[in-house]
This record gives C-alpha cells, sequence and structure tokens, in this order.
C-alpha cells in the first residue's frame, strides 16, 4: 500500500465492520504477497555470541489493484539490519516502531521501491543479524541446541504475523551454518539445505538426536534413549502415520510432505509443514497423553488445510485452526473410540466457554485478541461439527475437497460453496455467541411427563433430549427449539425422570452449558473446575460426590477421575483410591498431568503399606512424567520418604561444589560461565552481589538423556539482611565438553 496503516488501525477498524460484503471492501488488504523465502542463518561460533547472522532474500508480488512504490517490511526489534537490496540495488530505509499490544512491539521497516504494477514482482535481499539476550521457546542460541520459530519474527516479512486476514505464508529455502549437531526445519533436504515447496512460515532447530523411521515416519529423539523412549517413537510414529491415512481419506491424496517428529526441551506443540515439535518428557512417560495425540493430529491436518493449501482471508482461523481440530478430534474418535473423543470435546467446548461472553464474531476475529485461539479452535471445530451433522459428512468433505483443488482457499469461498446452509452460516460466524438452551424440571401428568426447553439464541436448534428414569432405564427424543423462543418436549412414560438434557451431545456452541440440565447438577460450564474447587478447599467429601457426578456422564474423563481417587485417599478410603488411580493409568489417551498424579497417588498408598521400594518406582514415574509442577514435587517427597539411596555421581557433586564457592564469593563472572549462555540469566543475576552463604546437598540424579540429568538438591542459602533459608530445588545441567552446565531451575521451594 502506497499508505503504512498501523496494525492497531485495522483492528479498530474491523470491530465496526460486520457485514461479509463490507468488509470485503473496507478491510485493510495486502499489497504485498511473498512468493518465496531464500534464508542463511549462520549460528555463532563463540558460546558467548549472542547473535544469528542472517541474510533474506524474498521474492514478493504486488497484489493490489493499483502501483505500488513503497514497501515496509516487519521484523523483530532485536534485529540490526546492516544493508537492504532491491532488484540488485542498495536501498535507504527508515525504521519504526509498530506496537502489537502492550507486551509485543515489531520492527518496521519502509523502503521506497521503483513502481511496481499490479501483479508484478520485486526481489529484496535483507542482510542483519538478530540478537537473543535470553533463550526462550520462540527463539535461543545454545551450544547444545538452537531454535528459531516464526512468533521470534527472526525473518522480515511484509505482513504482520498478527494481520487479521493471514499472516505471510510461502515456499522457503533455509540454510543453517552451525559447529556441530543436525538441523531440522520442514520440508525436503537438499545439499545441506530445507526446502519447502509448500506455503510455511520459516523456523529451524538445531540438536543432537537419535532417529528412527517407522511407517514413512522420522522419529528424532533425545539421544541416549532407552527401550521405553525407543518404544515411545514407535508408537508416536505410528500414530502420525494413522492420522495422515485417516485425513487423507477425507482431503485426498495427501501431500508430498516428509513428516518428522521432533523432541524438543521447549516448544512442544509447535508444527509447520509436517514437522512437529514434542516435548522431549513425552518420550519418558508410559504412554502417549491426549495433548500429544491431539497436536499430531492436528499437524498432520495442517499440511492438507494451510501448508499444501493457502488458508488467507478473513476468519482464516476457523480454517486453519477450527476445520483442523474438528478432523483431529475425528481420528481420535476413529482410533481410540466416542467416548475418549467425547472428553476432549468437553476440553474443547471448555476451554471455549471461557471466552463465549466476550469473544467477537468469527469472521472479524484478530489474532491480536486474547482469546483468538480459544475461540477461533474451539467454535470453529464446534461449527464444523454442527454443518457435518446438517448434511451428512459425504456432502461436507466433497464440498471441502473442491474447495482445496486451486491451492487457495478461503472461508469466503467456503460459505459459498456451503450455500444451503447460508442463513445457519451467516449467523455462526457473523455474530457473536448469544445462544443457551436451557431444560426446565420434568412435569409428570399422568402417563408422560412434560420438558419445558428454551432457546436464547438467534437461530433454531434442533437438538436431542434424553430423560433417566428412576429405574435406570434411558430415553430421548429429536426436537426444534425456536430461535428467542420456549418449546416443549413430552416423554410418553409413567415413570418419575430424574433426569433431563438438553442437547446431551453438545453440537451447539452456547454461553453456559451447565443449565443444559435438569435439576440442575453444576453451575459452572467447566467441569474439571467444579471438582477442582471443592478439592483444593480440602472438601474432600464434597469433592468426591460432585466427581461422581460428572463421571456419570464422562467415564473416560481422566482428569476427573484423578482428583476422585486423590479425594477418596485423603478420606483413607485407600482400596478405593487405589481403584480408580490404576483406572487412570490404563485410560487409551490420559493426560500426562494425570499419569503423574495417579502414580503419585499409588506411591502414596505403597508407602502407607510400607512397600517403600513400589513407592519410590511410582514416584520416579512421576518425576520423569515432568507433567505438573506439584505432581512432581510431590513425587520428590515421596521418594525421599522411601530413603532411596541417592544416585548423585561424582562429576555432578563436583560442578555444585564449584558452584556453592563461587556464589558464597558472589563472583559473577564465574558463575556465568557455569550456565549455559542465554539460560537462568535472571537466576544467576539474582545470585550475584547479594549472597552471604550458599550450600548444596545433592539428593537425587535423575538422567533425560545422554547430554541431560536433574538434579535434586538440598539448599541452605543467606541473603544479605535476610534470614537463613532453606529447601528443595530441582535444576537440570546439560553437559559441556567433560563437564556440566546450568540449563534450568526447574524447581525452587526455598524459604
Amino acid at each position: 500500500m502506497n499508505k503504512v496503516f498501523k496494525i492497531n488501525f485495522a483492528f479498530f477498524l474491523s470491530i465496526f465492520i460486520y457485514s461479509a460484503s463490507a468488509q470485503d471492501e473496507a478491510r485493510i488488504s495486502s499489497t504485498w504477497q511473498v512468493q518465496k523465502y531464500d534464508i542463511t542463518a549462520t549460528l555463532p561460533q563463540n558460546e558467548t555470541d549472542r547473535n544469528l547472522a542472517v541474510k533474506t532474500k524474498i521474492d514478493l508480488k504486488n497484489v493490489s489493484g493499483r502501483p505500488a512504490a513503497t514497501l515496509t517490511l516487519r521484523i523483530s526489534t532485536a534485529a540490526e539490519i546492516s544493508s537492504l537490496i532491491i532488484n540488485g540495488s542498495p536501498v535507504e530505509f527508515t525504521k519504526g516502531e509498530e506496537k502489537v499490544n502492550a507486551a509485543v512491539s515489531l520492527q518496521r521497516v519502509a523502503i521506497r521501491v521503483p513502481s511496481v504494477q499490479p501483479n508484478g514482482s520485486l526481489s529484496a535481499v535483507v542482510d542483519y543479524k538478530l540478537t537473543v539476550k535470553e533463550n526462550s521457546g520462540l527463539n535461543s542460541i545454545s551450544p547444545g541446541s538452537s531454535q528459531f520459530l516464526p512468533m521470534a519474527f527472526w525473518y522480515p516479512t511484509p505482513n504482520s504475523w498478527y494481520f487479521s486476514r493471514g499472516a505471510d505464508f510461502a515456499p522457503f529455502k533455509i540454510t543453517v551454518n552451525t559447529a556441530g549437531g543436525q538441523t531440522l526445519s520442514s520440508g525436503i533436504s537438499e545439499s545441506g539445505s530445507f526446502v519447502q515447496k509448500f506455503y510455511g512460515q520459516p523456523f529451524f532447530v538445531t540438536g543432537k538426536w537419535e532417529t528412527a523411521v517407522a511407517n514413512s515416519v522420522s522419529v528424532f529423539y533425545p539421544s541416549g534413549s532407552g527401550a521405553e523412549e525407543q518404544k515411545r517413537s514407535a508408537e508416536l510414529a505410528s500414530l502420525a502415520s494413522e492420522a495422515k491415512s485417516f485425513t487423507a481419506n477425507l482431503l485426498g491424496s495427501a501431500p508430498d510432505a516428509p513428516l518428522r517428529l521432533v523432541a524438543v526441551k521447549r516448544g512442544g506443540g509447535f508444527s509447520s509443514g509436517g514437522t512437529i515439535f514434542v516435548d522431549d518428557s513425552v518420550f519418558r512417560r508410559s504412554k502417549i497423553d491426549s495433548q500429544t495425540a491431539m497436536n499430531i493430529a492436528e499437524a498432520v491436518a495442517k499440511i492438507w488445510l494451510g501448508n499444501s493449501t493457502a488458508v488467507s482471508g478473513d476468519g482464516y482461523g476457523v480454517i486453519g485452526e477450527g476445520l483442523t481440530k474438528y478432523i483431529a478430534t475425528q481420528f481420535i474418535e476413529s482410533k481410540y473410540g466416542k467416548d475418549v473423543a467425547d472428553v476432549e470435546r468437553l476440553r474443547q467446548r471448555t476451554a471455549y466457554a471461557a471466552v463465549a461472553k466476550r469473544d467477537s464474531p468469527l469472521n472479524i476475529v484478530s489474532p491480536l485478541d486474547d482469546y483468538y485461539y480459544p475461540e477461533v479452535a474451539n467454535k470453529g471445530a464446534m461449527i464444523w461439527r454442527l454443518l457435518v451433522k446438517r448434511i451428512g459428512q459425504d456432502e461436507f468433505f466433497s464440498i471441502i475437497r473442491a474447495g482445496l483443488q486451486d491451492g487457495r482457499v478461503s472461508l469466503a469461498e467456503l460459505r459459498a460453496a456451503f450455500s444451503t446452509e447460508k442463513e445457519f452460516l451467516d449467523h455462526m460466524l457473523d455474530q457473536i455467541t448469544e445462544t443457551n438452551l436451557l431444560a426446565g424440571l420434568p412435569k409428570l401428568n399422568g402417563g408422560e411427563t412434560k420438558i419445558a426447553l428454551r432457546n436464547d439464541g438467534g437461530v433454531d436448534a434442533t437438538v436431542n433430549v434424553s430423560a433417566v428414569l428412576a429405574n435406570g432405564e434411558k430415553m430421548s427424543a429429536p426436537t426444534t427449539i425456536r430461535a428467542k423462543s420456549f418449546g416443549e418436549l413430552i416423554f410418553r412414560t409413567a415413570n418419575k425422570i430424574t433426569r433431563v438434557e438438553v442437547d446431551p451431545e453438545k453440537f451447539y456452541p452456547q454461553t453456559d452449558y451447565s443449565d443444559d440440565v435438569a435439576p440442575r447438577e453444576l453451575t459452572d460450564s467447566d467441569m474439571l473446575l467444579a471438582v477442582k474447587r471443592a478439592f483444593d478447599k480440602q472438601e474432600y467429601a464434597n469433592a468426591e460426590l460432585t466427581a461422581r457426578t460428572v463421571l456419570r456422564q464422562f467415564p473416560r474423563f481422566d482428569d476427573v477421575r484423578v482428583l476422585l481417587a486423590r479425594s477418596l485417599l485423603a478420606q483413607g478410603k485407600i482400596a478405593e483410591a487405589e481403584k480408580e488411580f490404576r483406572a487412570v493409568l490404563e485410560e487409551k489417551l490420559p493426560t500426562s498431568r494425570s499419569m503423574a498424579w495417579a502414580n503419585v497417588g499409588l506411591g502414596e498408598i505403597a508407602s502407607k503399606s510400607n512397600q517403600s521400594a513400589q513407592a519410590a518406582k511410582f514416584a520416579e514415574a512421576a518425576i520423569m512424567a515432568d507433567a505438573e509442577y506439584g505432581a512432581s514435587l510431590a513425587a520428590r517427597a515421596l521418594r525421599n520418604r522411601s530413603n532411596t539411596a541417592s544416585t548423585a555421581d561424582e562429576s555432578v557433586k563436583a560442578y555444585f561444589a564449584q558452584f556453592d564457592k563461587a556464589a558464597s564469593a558472589n563472583r559473577k563472572a564465574e558463575l556465568d560461565s557455569m550456565a549455559v549462555p542465554g539460560e537462568v540469566t535472571k537466576f544467576v543475576g539474582g545470585i550475584s552481589g547479594q549472597t552471604v552463604e550458599w550450600k548444596t546437598q545433592v539428593i537425587h540424579v535423575d538422567k533425560i538423556d545422554a547430554n541431560n540429568v536433574l538434579v535434586e538438591t538440598l539448599l541452605s542459602i543467606k541473603l544479605l539482611n535476610r534470614n537463613v533459608e532453606t529447601g528443595t530445588a530441582v535444576f537440570r545441567l546439560t553437559r559441556a565438553g567433560s563437564g556440566w552446565k546450568l540449563s534450568a531451575v526447574d524447581i525452587f521451594e526455598v524459604r
């Protein structure tokens, strides 16, 4: 565009433009479309150097309807640009700040360019260095591993990553120069580079892995892994392969994109173009957890929706996030069963319910909104599921496949393709959620029972109404409740109905799900929260009662079952608690948190029976699961009570002996040298200059992989003007040459 508009203006404009036709004319559109990125990145050779040197060539096309004489690129504020070349000629540029929100800013680089006619092209070459002061999940520079993900804003691009009509996705080539280790990205590996022929956002990760290939899926798992980790690798590969086959049956032949699963310390859940990051702790658990399974299934679906086919335009997230989540959940149902998938859907609508009363219409919601992902992914998935119910799965996916044929798709195009459902889609996509379905108390009258119904929404709701009779029998009947109106359903039975529920399958997005049931059982749409609230108040009998109520409807809801087990254990109901803990571990697809707490619970029960060795075994399983801070802390306390022998090795003890001396002497330079550059900078900085005494007793050392260990310690420290403090601290050490360096502080309970 000839004039650069700020992102916040685009957002302001979007708030007041509701009709789809008006949006097409009035909302800000892109001027430049990226055709290809070609990036060469060089990691520093010196571990104290915190700069990534980058040369990026961007091929651009003018997709506006008028000549363009300016180009604006956006990049991280940490980037220092040394030169910029347009069509082979050096040019001058001006820099400015583009405020995204209170926490995020982008650097805006403005360049005057020779006028480019509509559909004309130009190329820009940007030389720069990017400084990484402190490592994070988005960008990191370390001797053992480095990574740069799109949301680190590490490469220049014309449109913001928060652009309401979609960030820039394009084919790319990445070459990374590094001193050692492996480099991974998406696409095909060619002569030391990665070439992604589909649409994507540039990223890379470096590290050291062992590799296994199964079912045409490459798994890069932690070095030094044992048999169990290798077993998880095979299971993850099988899961990804099955998800690919399932999605191909729905969306057509699989794109030629290599599938890679990569173990990472941070950034687990990220995916692009068939490369999927998996938290390294997943490989140490006894089975695949639900979040990892969903992440993999969604990532596979995005190869079709977002990579091989570009997704853009207003409401693009409803496709890129919502439709992929719907497909992933359908895959979970096909592999693990409907009852397991129902729990996933419950989690999705619970996440949406948390923002339902303050969301925006899906057609204009922006990545700038803090509720963007809970809305587009979860409400979006619900709308696609409801549309499938209305028209049938075969017709639905036939229309979707046709929409993907030209390599680009938008929500507007799909809405037009589903023309018979225009009124339904207009309401669901252009309006905020108003629907709240309510059921009244059953009214017995002679040989029939009447159920009063209400629909607060602006669209008719065709739903089932289920009933539970006093004798345990169940009944169900369909009905349509008119928009903004009341309805009534009659069950022809003289038996007493004890419970009714409207829309038990929960097809419709609603503002409140708790009043779908009569008599009302809970006041929260979040069933897990209802149980946890009582548990956290130590009202264990009440927590047990609420948990059993939830589990009657969702017997596979492992998050609730583990709270039931913990409530039973707190009440001294040992046998019942053990049964429930074991049921959690036997679930097909539990959460990692549930697995960790179930192991802690079984360990506590073993400890009460003086089975110390068994208690320690359960504790170590919870520790290695690395699922939740509280579970890990409880597991470590349990293991220590079991009097398990210390597993500390001498090199680790020697490291902490040196660390104690440096900390007590306030030798900051020495402390800095004992930490991985870019890691734990605030922790080390907080020690320096105020330590009077620092003593570390190594209790246990748990191996993560060939190059990383977790070290449980008992600390005794005294800082200036403070009393002596003691407690548990768990440090992560990373091998550096023949010694160790501090790379993370996982637990710090020193008081």
